[in-house]
C-alpha cells in the first residue's frame, strides 16, 4: 500500500506528495465502520493538518462504480472529474460526467458515481461544512511583500 510523502512543513504549511495519478491504484484504506478494504482512495486531511476541509483523490476502475450510495450529516461535497466518463447519481437524478465535470452535492443528497470508460476515472472530492464559508476568493485575500525563492 502506498504511503503519501511530507515534502516539507512548518507552522504555517504541510505539502505533500501524492505522486502520478495513474499511480491511485495503489492507495488503499480500511474503511472506519464497515473494515471494507478501498483501493484506489486517499484522504488528505490527516497527511496536510488541514482544519477545514477534507480532500480525498480517487481511482475508480474501468466500467465499475461505487459499491454504495451515501449522504452526510454536516458536509457538503465536491467531486472534479479529473480522468474518464460515466454517470453521476444525486437522489432520482442520474447524468452524464466526464473530465473537467464538477458537481457539488448538499449533505442530505444521496450520491453515487460509475464509471464507464475502459480507464480508471481519477476524481477528487473536496469535503466542507455546508454553509461554513464566510469569505471567498479575492474578499479573503491581502497582498503581501516576499521575494520569491524560485527567482
Amino acid at each position: 500500500m502506498k504511503k503519501l510523502e511530507k515534502l516539507s512543513e512548518n507552522a504555517y504549511y504541510t505539502a505533500v506528495e501524492l505522486g502520478d495519478l495513474n499511480d491511485l491504484k495503489n492507495y488503499a484504506l480500511i474503511h472506519p465502520v464497515n473494515k471494507q478494504v478501498i483501493e484506489g482512495k486517499v484522504f488528505l486531511k490527516d497527511a496536510t493538518k488541514a482544519t477545514g476541509t477534507e480532500i480525498s483523490f480517487n481511482a475508480l476502475p474501468p466500467r465499475s462504480e461505487q459499491p454504495y450510495f451515501h449522504i452526510h450529516r454536516k458536509n457538503e461535497e465536491t467531486y472534479i472529474i479529473l480522468k474518464g466518463y460515466g454517470f453521476f447519481q444525486v437522489d432520482d437524478d442520474c447524468f452524464s460526467i466526464k473530465e473537467g465535470s464538477v458537481i457539488r452535492v448538499s449533505p442530505q443528497g444521496k450520491r453515487g458515481i460509475r464509471n464507464e470508460s475502459d480507464e480508471s476515472m481519477i476524481y477528487m472530492v473536496i469535503q466542507s461544512k455546508e454553509n461554513s464559508l464566510e469569505e471567498h476568493t479575492t474578499a479573503d485575500g491581502e497582498r503581501v511583500p516576499v521575494e520569491p525563492k524560485w527567482r
